[in-house]
């Protein structure tokens, strides 16, 4: 696989992307990755699943993360992640003109991508959503919801530790000390980031019956970071998802046990969309 890097300027940051393709393209995926960690962590795992599908991948750090600039941890609002990820879409359909497109997220990505369809007018084949952070999977101390929703008036930008467990991303100890030992993973999170997003989450759950676009969900069981149960309330309220569920799957699927039960699923369901 050879990539080839791409970036652009937006509320007063640099965006960088890269993008691969082999040689013959049955459609293009847009990866959008999770909070705190950046695309990079996908070189080894997703994108040569999706690669070796025939699918061009197209992949970025979103604002605050990886190797764009920003705040860490930070974003002008939610409205701002809406719009970086329309400009790598715009770009990606401009390098694969008429060649169908899927948006795959995790986490916040997929978040994103279930946010974007129900509110912006696209055409897309498919979306693929794992462990979407539609709801938290634990409670936040009441006092740290007061004081953050105090910040998000009088000071949005201040960034605080996000309190996430990284053992909750896999049951691999390997991959766990990987995500700790990256120089790019941070755990900061601003007021900005962080309740819009969880704004955006129930919204999603509440309007899934808008979707209109093939969705894939994907969600393990003892996820401890990113509640299940709000996928299913999705799934439930739409008639455009299929949901897989993987019994005592943590966080992160593609770095867990049940791997390759879930390259399986989306490989399969992805060869059905292209038919």
């Amino acid at each position: 696989m050879e990539f080839k890097e791409f970036g652009f300027h937006t509320n007063g940051c640099e965006i960088f992307g890269r993008y691969t393709s082999p040689r013959n393209v049955k459609g293009v995926v847009v990866l959008v990755h999770g909070f705190g960690e950046h695309s990079g962590r996908y070189l080894d795992s997703v994108i040569p699943m999706l690669f070796e599908a025939d699918l061009a991948i197209f992949t970025f750090d979103n604002v605050g993360h990886g190797r764009s600039s920003g705040k860490r941890g930070h974003c002008p609002s939610y409205e701002a992640l809406l719009n970086i990820l329309n400009t790598v879409v715009e770009k990606t359909a401009e390098l694969f003109l008429e060649i169908p497109m899927f948006l795959y997220g995790h986490s916040m990505g997929g978040n994103l991508v279930l946010n974007y369809a129900l509110r912006r007018d696209v055409k897309l084949r498919g979306i693929i959503a794992t462990s979407p952070y539609l709801r938290l999977a634990f409670e936040p101390p009441q006092w740290k919801m007061i004081l953050g929703k105090l910040m998000l008036k009088i000071a949005p930008s201040i960034t605080l530790p996000s309190g996430l467990d990284p053992n909750g991303i896999s049951r691999i100890p390997e991959e766990v000390e990987k995500y700790k030992n990256d120089p790019l993973v941070h755990d900061r999170v601003s007021p900005m980031f962080s309740f819009p997003i969880m704004d955006a989450g129930e919204w999603a759950i509440q309007n899934a019956a808008k979707l209109k676009i093939n969705t894939l969900l994907l969600h393990g069981t003892a996820d401890p970071i990113i509640d299940y149960r709000g996928t299913k309330n999705f799934h439930k309220n739409s008639r455009s998802t299929t949901l897989k569920l993987l019994e005592g799957g943590y966080h992160e699927l593609h770095n867990d046990l049940c791997r390759q039960e879930i390259f399986t699923v989306i490989s399969n369901w992805m060869k059905e969309q292209l038919l």
